[in-house]
């Protein structure tokens, strides 16, 4: 599977190591998991003894998973002495104290001593006990040393797989360096001074647009922290193309409702309320309002800007938010459905009602279809109101 971590078009590394010795195993399971840690640590020479389940065994390969070459080339013996006949140096792996005079290693200790032998030509053996009680004391008064792991002493039985990946690790680790075997990617270089600087330029400028610098006379202190911050990241050229992009996507508002804009939901609605009482007027800077009313808007055209775009009944319809038809700025519009969906809020004295009536009646007057759609309503029961503007809405393939 791609991304698993096995590469059957790799070179399967050829490399001396030492032998792992299984005394007793009992399950079949438990060899071939061991078989799957040392494939993983290109260790390959695997000798047991009187494994309990008999050899072959089904069970072991099944769970070596893809580490055949470990199980094949497995050798069967009857006795220890005969699993370590030709070695030089065995360590016996133990949790148990043996009162033994030999010396008592860490794994990593042994991945060393096992490393700097088997270099040096040596025939080196790990021994693994019994699933159930390990070795006896006999057994591991024919190894030179003791592998022992610092673990929970209330429960300090490991598994015989674990006890041989960990062995094997610290033997890989110190044989091939310690290095690890890929690094991180540098795919960008760092960003230069000019680049920076153009970043932080353009998010003080949007600090300054939105009063971020208070009280006043920190603004020199507070400028300095913020280009210190930045500059610990070390950010790479990406890294500060990105960061500008975000500065912009929320200045700008840009594909959908911004939540960067300067005023708070309730200021919003209240901006609104004064430009209804104005009414049309050909001398109206309409491009420069609707910009404003995007940048700032209510959680109620949120929420219809959300399924305009999102619920597959009204996306590809060719919706804009605060867009301006005429001289008016409309809450949504579609130029090609020539349709119009205005907001009503709850709360409007007369003069709005009327300045709302004469842009509706110069809609429709253009050939607009308008539908509105109050404000309380969609706090109420949002998804009633879709799916009463879904159905008012022509058909896609209507022409």
């Amino acid at each position: 599977m791609p991304g698993s971590g096995t590469d059957k078009t790799k070179r399967w590394l050829e490399t001396p190591g030492p032998c792992v010795v299984l005394v007793e195993p009992q399950m079949g399971e438990n060899i071939g998991a061991a078989a799957r840690a040392m494939a993983n640590f290109g260790l390959s020479r695997l000798r047991l003894v009187s494994p309990k389940q008999g050899w072959p065994n089904e069970k072991a390969r099944v769970m070596a998973a893809g580490a055949d070459r470990v199980l094949d080339n497995a050798a069967v013996v009857a006795t220890l002495p005969d699993a370590i006949a030709d070695c030089t140096y065995v360590l016996a792996t133990t949790a148990r104290q043996h009162d033994q005079a030999k010396p008592v290693i860490s794994a990593a200790e042994a991945g060393e001593e096992l490393a700097r032998r088997v270099a040096a030509g040596e025939s080196c053996a790990i021994l693994f006990g019994r699933e159930r009680n390990g070795l006896e004391a006999d057994e591991v008064g024919r190894a030179d040393a003791i592998v022992t792991l610092p673990v929970n002493p209330a429960f300090a039985s490991l598994n015989l797989a674990q006890a041989v990946i960990i062995v094997a690790y610290e033997w890989f680790k110190a044989s091939q360096g310690g290095g690890t075997p890929f690094t991180q990617p540098e795919k960008s270089p760092p960003a230069s001074k000019q680049q920076f600087d153009a970043f932080f330029t353009a998010l003080e400028d949007e600090l300054e647009r939105v009063e971020f610098y208070r009280p006043r006379e920190k603004r020199a202190t507070m400028s300095t922290n913020l280009r210190n911050m930045f500059n610990r990241m070390t950010p790479s050229a990406q890294d500060v193309r990105t960061l500008h992009g975000i500065v912009m996507a929320l200045a700008e508002g840009r594909k959908g409702p911004a939540r960067g804009g300067t005023l708070e939901g309730n200021q919003a609605e209240a901006l609104r309320g004064l430009l209804a009482g104005e009414g049309a007027s050909k001398d109206a800077p309409a491009r420069g309002l609707a910009k404003l009313l995007r940048r700032n808007p209510t959680e109620a055209e949120r929420r219809v800007w959300q399924a305009l775009t999102n619920d597959k009944r009204f996306a590809g319809r060719g919706f804009r938010r605060q867009t301006p038809v005429g001289p008016h700025v409309v809450d949504f519009v579609s130029f090609p459905l020539r349709c119009v969906i205005e907001l009503e809020p709850a709360d409007q004295n007369e003069a709005h009602a009327q300045a709302r009536a004469d842009r509706r009646a110069w809609l429709e007057a253009h050939d607009y279809r308008v539908l509105m759609v109050t404000v309380a309503a969609i706090e109420a029961d949002s998804a009633r109101v879709l799916d009463r503007l879904a159905e008012m809405l022509p058909s896609p393939s209507a022409p």
